[in-house]
């Protein structure tokens, strides 16, 4: 991508950043509260999947470890 791209891209962000602030600042308190309590469930929801994954991968990880050991004592 040129420079010219990536700078369309950046005041895109920008604009959709100033955008998202107005939207944001124009909301009733319990429309704030809202999306703050939906914020909070999906960092909830990450942290808890992040929490499996790394399960998932160190569970893998020994299964491929021990079955290394395994082939390493036939040999």
């Amino acid at each position: 991508m040129n420079n010219k791209g990536k700078g369309i891209l950046a005041l895109l962000g920008v604009a959709a950043g100033a955008f998202a602030f107005w939207k944001y600042k124009n909301l009733s308190p319990e429309e704030k509260q809202d999306l703050k309590d939906k914020a909070t469930e999906t960092g909830r929801k990450i942290k808890e999947k992040a929490g499996e994954v790394e399960e998932t991968i160190s569970e893998k990880f020994e299964q491929l470890k021990n079955a290394t050991k395994k082939e390493i004592n036939e040999i």
